[in-house]
């Protein structure tokens, strides 16, 4: 349920840990330079910028490993913390790029840096690295796509890849709302908490049926910087179909969940209501159904279902 919301954005098509496949030893172990590990590739270009790689030899290698082409001499990064990259990827089969960032429009995305939501290859090129490094990393597909491969990115269930990984920030989360307190118009869902955690909306004084409109709630006006179209926001939420007693997703017992806004990552309702907000803020937001799953429904919401989130905002980048 954790990814409910989501429709499809590009950290899950990039990121996601592999489900499937057993993952290979440690790292290290290719040999650095080997034709068929690290020295298939010849990386060259300025940190910050699009690599520009060359091809030397197929990747064939069976293990894991990575080199550090810039040492950064900024923060370093641990399990947990949330960071800004740029990553390049080819296809170690086909010797031809996959995907880059640089081509998106040289938006960094956010990753959380936790080894279950991200896959191997990733996890590895950035846990105990320090910010402003370039990382190539290449990897067998048990420690990236697994046994599906990924498809968007013609990459094969059987193809090594080859990443060239840019960490560009450490991103400041917010452990919470933060920001000035702001009294809800009384006909307002009301949010109902326990031990000051969000675990589910009173509507006894709110109308039985909401309007088609979007409505945005705050209760807290957060006191950071505006989220903007294509920013990576990071949020604590909570979602309950409208009227009813039982919450279908939540992350306040889990991690925060990171995702871009504004470009189709999200439902609609989202998109409209989050960009412009300020991080720090906590927002009560009743979505009607044509700005959420509409006519088709998503798992245990029905078609037609009117939705209530409540959204903390802790960071965007």
């Amino acid at each position: 349920m954790r990814r409910l919301i989501v429709l499809l954005g590009l950290l899950a098509l990039l990121f996601t840990a592999a489900a499937c496949g057993d993952s290979s030893d440690d790292a290290g172990d290719s040999g650095t330079g080997s034709s068929g590990g690290l020295g298939a590739v010849t990386v060259t270009g300025d940190f910050g910028k699009a690599p520009k790689v060359e091809w030397n030899s197929e990747v064939t290698t069976d293990k894991l490993d990575s080199e550090v082409l810039v040492a950064g001499d900024g923060e370093k990064v641990a399990k947990g913390d949330q960071v800004s990259v740029n990553v390049w990827i080819g296809n170690g089969f086909s010797k031809e790029q996959a995907f880059s960032s640089y081509d998106e429009g040289g938006a960094p995305e956010s990753v959380t840096v936790d080894d279950t939501q991200l896959f191997k290859a990733l996890y590895d090129a950035l846990d105990g690295q320090t910010v402003g490094s370039r990382v190539l990393v290449v990897s067998p597909p048990a420690d990236a796509f697994g046994d599906t491969g990924n498809s968007g990115l013609g990459i094969g269930n059987t193809d090594n890849i080859v990443m060239v990984v840019d960490i560009m920030k450490k991103v400041v989360v917010l452990d919470g709302p933060q920001g000035t307190a702001v009294k809800p118009p009384a006909n307002a869902p009301k949010l109902v908490e326990k031990d000051g955690v969000p675990t589910g909306f009173d509507f006894s004084a709110a109308p039985a049926k909401p309007t088609d409109k979007l409505r945005i709630v705050p209760l807290i006006k957060g006191d950071g910087e505006k989220v903007a179209t294509g920013q990576s926001i990071t949020v604590n939420y909570l979602g309950s179909v409208y009227g009813s007693d039982k919450v279908f997703d939540e992350s306040y017992s889990a991690t925060p969940f990171t995702t871009t806004v504004g470009t189709g990552s999200v439902i609609k309702g989202w998109d409209q209501a989050l960009v412009g907000q300020t991080v720090g803020s906590r927002l009560v937001l009743v979505i009607p159904s044509a700005l959420a799953y509409g006519d088709t429904g998503q798992g245990s919401i029905k078609p037609g279902d009117d939705l209530v989130f409540v959204v903390d905002i802790l960071s965007a980048s």
